[in-house]
């Protein structure tokens, strides 16, 4: 019969606590925290727009600051506006603690993982980073999950818990230039000089290219497919990761077209052991 007794007592305590002029709190403050990221994002993007070469800094400040924005707000609103007894909010954060504990240890496991990306930063939010199959820049670090923007236009979301156990590769590491990798292969009889200085020529004559870092090579006989060709792999930085592939494209076309024009040998066809 005791137990019976405090069980109405605790939902009359939880009653009490709602009212109509209580929930219309509740409902203003969240739309007000709504606004408030809304309008921080809406900031960043136009602090982006005018200053582009500090865009890896704005959009970090702006993820900070909206996850300030929804947790302390939250908390403060709830607290705030309900003002619950003591003791009621010790037995709710007891109870609510062990329920979530075991139904949402996975997402407890993504946010504790969040917070260890935030502080250990092994990447950052506009990297570009390769994780499994996925490669593509980081737009958004958030509670739960990590968005990463391919190249080929997808949105994929990634639990952050897996994060801290599988490998991760940052191409640019915060910087707004990046290393591009570029194969040609051209034929064992071709004049490898001449076709070294042609790409050289291309990457540092492209209006996407970062020339305050150097252009270098390795050059390597490998097979190709029923070809043996030799691989020049040149590797430049470019101006901005946004440019990876189309600095990447113009190189590529650039090259094929001289090596065509000046007669550069591509890889032939392995017959009879030749």
């Amino acid at each position: 019969m005791s137990d019976s007794g405090d069980l109405v007592n605790d939902l009359a305590t939880v009653m009490d606590l709602f009212d109509v002029y209580v929930i219309l709190l509740l409902i203003v403050g969240i739309t007000v925290l709504w606004a408030l990221n809304w309008g921080v994002q809406r900031l960043g993007r136009n602090l982006m727009e005018r200053v582009p070469a500090r865009r890896f800094l704005i959009l970090q400040f702006t993820t900070l600051v909206g996850f300030a924005i929804y947790t302390l707000g939250t908390g403060a609103l709830l607290i705030g506006v309900l003002n619950p007894p003591r003791e009621f909010v010790l037995a709710a954060a007891g109870s609510l603690a062990v329920a979530l504990g075991f139904a949402l240890k996975d997402v407890v496991a993504s946010l504790v993982a969040g917070l260890l990306l935030l502080f250990d930063r092994p990447f950052q939010v506009g990297d570009r980073i390769t994780f499994g199959d996925t490669y593509g820049e980081i737009v958004s670090i958030g509670l739960r999950a990590v968005r990463v923007q391919t190249l080929d236009d997808n949105l994929v979301t990634i639990p952050n818990a897996l994060f801290i156990t599988d490998v991760v590769a940052s191409g640019n590491a915060g910087e707004l230039d990046m290393m591009v990798v570029t194969d040609f292969h051209v034929g064992l009889d071709a004049d490898l000089q001449a076709a070294r200085d042609i790409i050289e020529e291309v990457i540092v004559t492209s209006r996407f290219a970062f020339l305050k870092k150097p252009v270098t090579f390795a050059i390597e006989e490998v097979p190709v497919a029923e070809y043996l060709a030799v691989r020049l792999r040149a590797k430049a930085y470019v101006l901005d990761v946004r440019y990876e592939k189309a600095f990447q494209s113009d190189v590529v076309l650039r090259v094929t077209g001289l090596f065509r024009e000046r007669g550069i040998a591509r890889p032939r066809e392995l017959r009879g052991g030749e």
